[in-house]
């Protein structure tokens, strides 16, 4: 491929949008935010364009983007050798000042690899000079275990980009050049620099604890960067449209951040405490805005209901004539003025989260909701005119047994029972989606120290959960095989040893059983392991806000089959008991 090739295709995919921003380079710090991934995924990332615009909003710096091209498009790039280009002005990424990467999945890590490679900037750390763009990676996976990407990072940004792209416009402004800018990132909250640190190792091969560079403010861990309050913050918003992309030309608007019910195996719900709802008038504003650019909103939250002002804003949105879509809803939040909003907006499915069908395994995994509450809410949404469920399944759950197995298909046909009773009345049968993961106990988590489940009794698992679900009308189970979980779950668990296992994934096509064995790199020792006894875990590098005790509290309480029930929970117990007693 040709540079004046890639130019044309930077051109025809400016052409089509809406909102990019174009400055003059002068004396500006040169930012290429990247997402390692394909153009048609990245635009669809709301944290990605939120940064796109945190940067840009600095006078001082001008940002444009990069992304994974097309396989086609790939291939010739890495056949002509020609180096990739930034979209808004097709500058050549290796003469950029800084490479961003937006990293919110462990599946793209290779991906960063070969933007690396296409941009001819050495992958690893350690070979870069003055003469390299700064790299530094960010994104969701950074607030679980960076880990894995850090020998290939010159800093990693942990947090949220509210908060981190200021600190990082501060620092570049003092600094006299990239040691100097590096040594002043380092005390910075939410500012990992890996090569100031130096992790330590056991004899049985686990880790022991970091220590940092002498002659360096280096703290011990990192705290996460995060804002303390969103009352006077915009929400995050598409800021380009594009009909280019997974989500089409849609407005996603974050309206919660952060979720106070804290199951067990959710990195995302510890991670981004406290929960900060943004401001109803700016939400507003900000779809009021957009509106002539698109007909359809995507509400983002872990929580949704948890904003306060949600069924106003539902109304609202409805009166702009928006078709509403919202994230995954919780149940314990479902109301019939939120189903009939969302119906009228021409809404036709809803996702929910049992995660499994027995009362008893969601205390264990502390999942507030019974299977009563479940069919409730069920029947209000059929009842409301939803005609379509999305389901939301974990197996490999702690303490699992077959009869939780087949709860999972027992409250599935309940749920199919209701939907069955509401279509004969329209006339129309709508269909119910399971969505079936393995468990991988994450970072950051009450299950952290827990090894994963025997691949060979998860497989069993799976089939079992096939043959249950088979042949039932309008009912549709999709079920990860626990190979893909594997490889997940390594680059998840994983440490800087686990690195030489990226790069040679990213040299073969992503073959991971080879990647994993030409690099003998252990999988099973960090896969397989009980990692409770170990001294230092590597995400501890990472300083989320939650304590040890705390998770490790929660752990005992789950072998209890106990819930910690949100503050909500709570005053609604408060308000039953004198009724019970």
């Amino acid at each position: 491929m040709k540079s004046w090739q890639q130019r044309e295709r930077a051109l025809a995919t400016l052409s089509k949008e809406i909102g990019y921003t174009r400055k003059p380079h002068g004396d500006r710090l040169h930012v290429a935010l990247a997402f390692p991934n394909t153009y048609w995924v990245g635009m669809s990332n709301l944290g990605f364009q939120t940064v796109y615009r945190l940067f840009n909003a600095q006078d001082d710096i001008v940002c444009e983007r990069v992304f994974l091209p097309p396989k086609q498009e790939l291939a010739e790039l890495l056949a002509s050798k020609t180096a990739i280009v930034t979209l808004e002005s097709q500058t050549p990424v290796n003469e950029v000042d800084v490479v961003a990467f937006s990293v919110s999945f462990e599946w793209d890590y290779v991906n960063v690899l070969t933007l690396l490679r296409l941009a001819g900037i050495p992958r690893y750390a350690a070979e870069r000079t003055e003469l390299h763009p700064l790299v530094v990676v960010g994104g969701a996976v950074t607030f679980v275990n960076p880990e894995p990407l850090a020998p290939f990072a010159d800093v990693i940004a942990a947090g949220e980009g509210e908060v981190l792209v200021p600190s990082f416009a501060r620092a570049r402004r003092a600094a006299s050049g990239r040691a100097d800018l590096l040594r002043r990132l380092a005390p910075e909250r939410g500012f990992y620099v890996p090569t100031f640190y130096e992790p330590h190792y056991g004899a049985d091969g686990g880790l022991t604890g970091f220590t940092a560079s002498a002659g360096v403010d280096a703290p011990v861990p990192v705290r996460k960067a995060a804002l303390k309050t969103t009352d006077a913050v915009d929400p995050p918003s598409t800021s380009i449209f594009t009909p280019d992309t997974e989500f089409g030309s849609r407005l996603l608007v974050e309206v919660v951040r952060g979720c106070a019910n804290l199951c067990r195996f959710c990195w995302a719900g510890y991670n981004y405490l406290p929960v900060r709802a943004f401001p109803t008038d700016r939400i507003l504003h900000v779809a009021d805005a957009a509106r002539a650019h698109a007909n359809r909103v995507g509400l983002v939250s872990i929580a949704l209901c948890d904003h306060p002002d949600i069924e106003r804003i539902l109304a609202r949105l409805l009166e702009m004539g928006y078709a509403i879509s919202p994230a995954s809803l919780r149940l314990d939040d479902l109301t019939e003025p939120i189903v009939r909003v969302l119906r009228a907006s021409g809404e036709r499915t809803i996702t929910i989260a049992p995660e499994t069908g027995s009362d008893r395994l969601r205390r264990v995994i502390n999942k507030t909701v019974t299977n009563d509450e479940i069919l409730d809410r069920a029947e209000l949404i059929f009842a409301g005119g939803i005609e379509n469920l999305k389901l939301y399944y974990m197996i490999g759950l702690p303490t699992e047994t077959d009869e939780d197995l087949v709860a999972i298909r027992d409250i599935t046909l309940q749920m199919r029972d209701r939907m069955m009773k509401h279509a004969r009345m329209r006339g129309q049968v709508g269909r119910i989606v399971g969505s079936v993961n393995p468990l991988i106990p994450k970072p950051g988590t009450a299950y952290q120290w827990l090894p994963m489940e025997d691949p060979a009794i998860t497989d069993k698992k799976i089939k079992r959960l096939r043959s249950l679900m088979a042949g039932i009308d309008n009912v549709y189970f999709n079920i990860k095989s626990e190979r893909h979980s594997y490889y997940q779950a390594l680059l998840s668990l994983g440490d800087r040893r686990v690195a030489p296992a990226i790069e040679v994934a990213e040299r073969n096509g992503q073959n991971w059983r080879a990647a994993v064995a030409e690099s003998k790199v252990d999988a099973d020792f960090y896969i397989f392991r009980d990692r409770s006894r170990d001294l230092a875990l590597p995400w501890d590098i990472i300083d989320g806000g939650m304590k040890t005790s705390f998770f490790q509290a929660e752990y005992a309480k789950s072998l209890r089959e106990e819930w910690t029930l949100p503050p909500k929970r709570q005053q609604e117990n408060a308000r039953l008991l004198p009724v019970i007693s």
